[in-house]
């Protein structure tokens, strides 16, 4: 319905009168088109009312259907009391709350006490100098990188419990728990490192503060799923699992999917595969499209929608049918449709850029007694990656025993392999060690590292993914110091940086494409191996870095 006054129809939701009394107080935060509805129930609130602000017909079919799958779940969750599924806005905001009270500076700190499983940092003072309260951060970050999510939960659990009874949550999933207890794990440390900084002096803004946002009152009561049924849509993504991970299937691609088709469960308000219609699919991707990526503060790129989403439902709903589970693929014929994206610069490092990060890495460990893995892969790491054109994950995932010393050439070789974790494509390839390395004394580290992992350590309660992960972020937040321009990846930007070399040099395409282990570009040079001793006489060809 429209106002007379106005040509945009209206939402228009009766609340139920069991739900009447326990609705008053309550604000609602809906979603509309990318933005938010807030909607305050009193006690003469009989219906839930406000514009769609459109007057396209089908925009405001679907901002109506999107309103109505929020309040449908915020009735049934006051129904059944279920724990609340917080988005990742909410987390955020809720992190960023608690990253406030950690950098307010040392006069606001009156204690420090964090366990867990690998040791105890605690200190009980008046006041809190720049050393201790760095010698802290640096301590609880080695041993965030080894707990699991279990340990973590744990031990955040008081800091949860006071947030959410702050907002008057009284529950929330154990997933938002974990995802809560990560979030305040970096927030801890980067709040530290802050008040460390003002202890030195220096109060200048604080740059991380403007990218929280504000808390939005009610979070989307979203009921978390509940995979009983092989119909069920997280039941299919498990059973399509087991299937393809016989098949080689990679662990994140699982990951991804499962948490694609968590939100969309959630976004239309129920977990049976059988009803899943087209039209749920179409308008899970408009959803989508309207959104602000909380990372970028950008709209969410079609790209990673048609890529990502979409994949994940014509993958898992694909093997469903030829199952004999479902009738049809309800994502069959959905697609984003691509425009050609803008581009501003090419994507290797200027000559400058490399420098910058290069002379950071040279750096890394001056002053430093006792290194860290996390110090030690920011030393080596950006090196390996400007003289291999490799992935900072395969370099991270490098083990003593994946080096060897060529007979014939007498070069050192790195052994990049899946059984060190994880490998795109699943193949090894083996990449020779580029003089310069071996003459800033990267074998000699090498030689000297007491255990299997050369930048990581994986301890019993902790998984080899988490922490892989952890050290990826690391380095990525390391390299964007560094590297400014946010048109370039800080550190994937090496992989473009070593072929623009290469090619300089005069060396081969497809002995590039061998040492980085990119596909050959074409039937015909997929035809022959390129041999140890051709990657050694290309790695002579290549140009020194300066730093």
């Amino acid at each position: 319905m429209a106002l007379k006054s106005s040509p945009n129809p209206q939402f228009v939701k009766r609340i139920p009168a069991d739900l009447l009394g326990r609705m008053v107080g309550r604000k609602l935060a809906i979603p509309l088109a990318g933005e938010t509805v807030i909607f305050e129930v009193t006690g003469s609130t009989q219906s839930i009312r406000f514009s769609l602000k459109t007057s396209d017909p089908l925009e405001a079919k679907l901002r109506h259907a999107e309103a109505v799958s929020y309040v449908e779940q915020v009735f049934e969750a006051l129904r059944t009391n279920r724990p609340i599924d917080l988005t990742h806005r909410q987390i955020t905001a809720l992190a960023g709350e608690f990253y406030r009270s950690w950098a307010s500076g040392p006069d606001a700190i009156r204690s420090l006490s964090f366990t867990v499983s690998t040791g105890q940092v605690s200190a009980e003072d008046d006041e809190f100098d720049a050393e201790m309260l760095s010698g802290a951060a640096e301590s609880l970050r080695e041993k965030f990188e080894q707990a699991g999510d279990d340990e973590l939960t744990k031990n955040h659990s008081p800091d949860i419990d006071r947030m959410l009874s702050r907002h008057g949550i009284p529950q929330v999933t154990q997933s938002s728990r974990i995802k809560l207890a990560r979030a305040f794990s970096r927030m801890l440390l980067d709040g530290l490192d802050i008040s460390a900084r003002r202890a030195s002096g220096d109060y200048s803004a604080d740059p991380n503060l403007s990218k929280f946002p504000s808390w939005e009152p009610s979070p989307a009561l979203h009921p978390p799923p509940t995979p009983n049924s092989n119909l069920s849509l997280i039941g299919l993504v498990d059973a399509w699992w087991k299937e393809a991970e016989a098949v080689g299937k990679s662990l994140s691609t699982y990951e991804s999917y499962s948490n694609t088709v968590r939100q969309f469960s959630a976004f239309i308000g129920h977990d049976d595969a059988m009803r899943v219609s087209p039209e749920d699919v179409i308008r899970y991707k408009n959803h989508r499209l309207s959104m602000i990526s909380p990372r970028t503060g950008k709209p969410i790129s079609p790209i990673t929608i048609k890529g990502s989403d979409l994949t994940a439902f014509k993958s898992v709903f694909d093997w469903a049918v030829s199952n004999r589970m479902l009738p049809s693929n309800p994502a069959s014929g959905v697609t984003v449709k691509l425009g050609k994206k803008t581009k501003t610069r090419e994507r290797d490092f200027t000559e400058d850029e490399a420098v910058a990060l290069l002379t950071a890495a040279a750096g890394a460990l001056v002053g430093v007694v006792t290194p860290n893995q996390t110090q030690l892969a920011e030393r080596w790491v950006p090196w390996l990656c400007a003289y291999s054109g490799a992935r900072v994950g395969e370099l991270l995932q490098l083990r003593k025993q994946d080096f060897r010393r060529d007979e014939g050439t007498k070069a050192w070789i790195m052994t990049i392999t899946p059984e060190a974790g994880t490998v795109k494509g699943k193949e090894a390839r083996e990449v020779p060690l580029h003089p310069h390395l071996i003459d800033m004394g990267f074998m000699d580290f090498v030689k000297a590292a007491k255990q299997q992992y050369l930048f990581m350590t994986i301890k019993p309660n902790a998984t080899f993914r988490g922490v892989w992960r952890s050290k990826k972020n690391r380095l990525a937040e390391f390299a964007r110091k560094h590297i400014k321009d946010p048109n370039v990846a800080p550190n994937h930007g090496w992989r473009h940086t070593f072929k623009m070399k290469g090619f300089e040099a005069g060396i081969q395409e497809k002995v590039l494409d061998a040492i980085c282990g990119h596909a050959p570009s074409s039937v015909g040079r997929a035809y022959g191996s390129v041999s140890v001793k051709t990657k050694v006489d290309a790695m002579a060809l290549f140009p020194r870095f300066k730093a």
